[in-house]
């Protein structure tokens, strides 16, 4: 591995301090700088850029940092800083809006049900609140369960980590690199970056259709991965294509 990148440092100090910070204040952190679903008191606007800095604990942010070191560096040297942070950002902004089209895709269904038997929007959001505080709340007839707890769930479920970010650096790398052999831990077989990466975006895939966790927690928002690999392979193949010359990128 090369000099770690001043950007890729950057990055990651950035991060961590989000993170410690957000041990200290708590909830007021994730209020603050978590995505909400817009329909959510809590959504700022800023929100689609702070919430990549922020995460969920220990674990997840050691495995996103250690993504970033690992691969952002290599990607730097390879396409320029102003490249690299482009598709770093642009990524993290795809992985937005994947991830905000699939909760409202989860979140509508029952808002307009609850619409059609006379409810206002506001009564809505009240309803979701009340739930909310009290832990329970009463089955409307000609409404299912599953549509009311979907709504409420995409209501109170903020979006928080770098991973879509992370996903389109990753996806970039791929097209970079596509035949560099790569290592998983504790397994001394080498696979090509094109597999590893394309074989890790198609089980997300799997997941965000199944709604079944293959990998990790079951509380991760795979469309965004799915969103933020698509920008950073879209974006890289462009470049590759149209912008390559003597073998040096035009940075």
């Amino acid at each position: 591995m090369g000099r770690i990148t001043d950007t890729v440092k950057t990055l990651l100090i950035i991060n961590v301090i989000f993170f410690v910070g957000a041990l200290s204040l708590g909830d007021t952190a994730i209020d603050l700088f978590a995505l909400w679903y817009p329909k959510n008191e809590n959504f700022q606007v800023w929100q689609v850029i702070t919430h990549m800095f922020m995460h969920g604990d220990a674990g997840h942010i050691f495995f996103n940092m250690f993504a970033l070191y690992m691969f952002g560096s290599h990607m730097e040297n390879s396409i320029g800083q102003k490249k690299f942070l482009f598709i770093y950002f642009s990524a993290g902004i795809g992985a937005v809006i994947f991830q905000l089209l699939f909760t409202y895709l989860q979140f509508n269904p029952g808002f307009q049900a609850y619409i059609s038997i006379g409810y206002t929007p506001e009564e809505i959001i009240v309803f979701i609140q009340d739930t909310l505080a009290n832990g329970q709340y009463q089955i409307q007839e000609g409404i299912s369960q599953e549509a009311t707890v979907n709504m409420i769930d995409s209501y109170r479920t903020p979006m928080v980590g770098a991973s879509g970010a992370i996903f389109g650096v990753l996806a970039a790398f791929a097209v970079v690199y596509p035949n560099l052999p790569l290592y998983l831990m504790f397994i001394p077989v080498p696979i090509k970056a094109k597999y590893l990466i394309g074989g890790y975006f198609l089980l997300d895939l799997y997941s965000g259709i199944t709604g079944q966790a293959l990998l990790g927690p079951s509380n991760v928002a795979h469309w965004a991965h799915i969103g933020g690999a698509v920008i950073g392979f879209l974006t890289m193949w462009y470049w590759k294509k149209n912008s390559f010359n003597k073998n040096r990128w035009d940075r």
